[in-house]
């Protein structure tokens, strides 16, 4: 049985490292797509243009206007007094947002009046938008609170104790709320289960199409032992990849890995059992490598929508969050996420793994089945 396996795995590790662009794209391509998922898949907003209408121009309309630049989340592009100009900046996307301040707005604040100040933000992205919003809103209460605390100074000599609420905010596992490093373990689960994907689909039904399908069918092996041959190569290629865009992650993006690595070890295993299960089914229903490619881009893309990785479960119909529950990229996310941010152990992430076992199981078990079926 041994020597049969290893014939197979020789047979795969040849075909694959046979060509050199297929090395590049196994290996080479994860760390690109990391680096450049990286950058680009964030929530994060800096950097917004801002036209600015200034009517007041006191000190106390450029101290609020330079609490908005120095902030940064926020740069002056404009400068005017024309609602006409700040308008046609934000419609030839120019700019992004428009603070307004009117006249009188030291002298409605040292009388103790309401100043009313207007922020305008481009809601074309409502998601940016709402971010937008946000900053402004803390901006703005942050002065509010320093103007208090100087009129009182300045009329009375102390501030009167007033009882009041504090609330004092804070953020564990990622105290500076940046959401790459949110998004950078999800990446390097999404890249490995595409990987992984792509190699195993076009597994048996490269056989196929070279006509050595046959050549196997009349020999002594297995089904067992031929998809065992066929997986293992994958699997290393998995572990690598793995390695790989974590070193990524670690040291270029510099996220946080407060977990086990074992455990993250763990879970990749019983994670890459469930996908190269799903590849080797994908490769024995399909009969070119083409129909293998378009069922793992149909089956990929989903997978990715429902695992929680941009999309919150929660907020899903509840029809769409039991259909969540077939779906390993759901649970893997769990676990990598709770190894890098949070540092959680086995005792909390059990069931995902758990999850994930019976999930690859049950998809080798029915790969192996499909594959004896069509040899039969």
């Amino acid at each position: 049985m041994w020597e049969r396996i290893r014939t197979i795995l020789r047979k795969e590790f040849r075909s694959i490292f046979r060509d050199p662009r297929m090395r590049v794209v196994i290996f080479g391509l994860p760390v690109v797509q990391t680096l450049i998922f990286g950058y680009a898949v964030t929530l994060d907003v800096r950097h917004v243009q801002l036209a600015v209408i200034d009517r007041d121009q006191t000190p106390a309309s450029r101290t609020l206007v330079s609490r908005f630049t120095g902030s940064g989340y926020f740069d002056a592009v404009l400068h005017t007094n024309d609602e006409a100009a700040a308008s046609a900046a934000i419609d030839a996307a120019r700019a992004s947002a428009l603070l307004q301040i009117n006249a009188g707005f030291e002298s409605n604040l040292n009388a103790g009046r309401p100043a009313p100040v207007q922020l305008v933000v481009d809601g074309s992205d409502s998601n940016t938008a709402r971010f937008v919003l946000n900053y402004g809103a803390i901006i703005a209460s942050a002065f509010n609170h320093d103007i208090v605390l100087a009129q009182a100074r300045r009329h009375a000599g102390r501030v009167l104790p007033v009882g009041s609420a504090e609330l004092r905010a804070r953020a564990w596992f990622n105290a500076d709320l940046e959401s790459r490093n949110f998004y950078v373990p999800g990446v390097i689960a999404t890249l490995v289960m595409l990987v992984s994907l792509m190699l195993t689909s076009m597994a048996i039904v490269r056989e196929k199409e070279v006509g050595t399908i046959e050549q196997i069918m009349v020999t002594p092996i297995r089904p067992v032992e031929f998809i065992l041959g066929k997986c293992a190569p994958f699997a290393v290629i998995g572990y690598v990849n793995v390695l790989m865009v974590t070193l990524v992650g670690l040291l270029w993006f510099g996220i946080p890995i407060r977990g086990s690595f074992a455990l993250l070890l763990l879970g990749t295993t019983f994670f890459l059992l469930s996908t190269l299960g799903i590849g080797l089914f994908i490769s024995t229903v399909s009969r070119t490598q083409q129909q293998a490619m378009m069922t793992t881009f149909f089956f990929f893309f989903p997978a990715m929508l429902l695992s929680g990785f941009v999309y919150p479960i929660a907020n899903m119909p509840p029809f769409v969050q039991w259909l969540t529950f077939l779906n390993p990229l759901r649970y893997f996310l769990v676990i990598i996420r709770g190894v890098f941010l949070k540092g959680v152990g086995f005792e909390i992430l059990w069931p995902q793994i758990a999850a994930l076992l019976a999930l690859g199981l049950a998809m080798m078990a029915f790969a192996v089945t499909r594959f004896h079926k069509t040899v039969a």
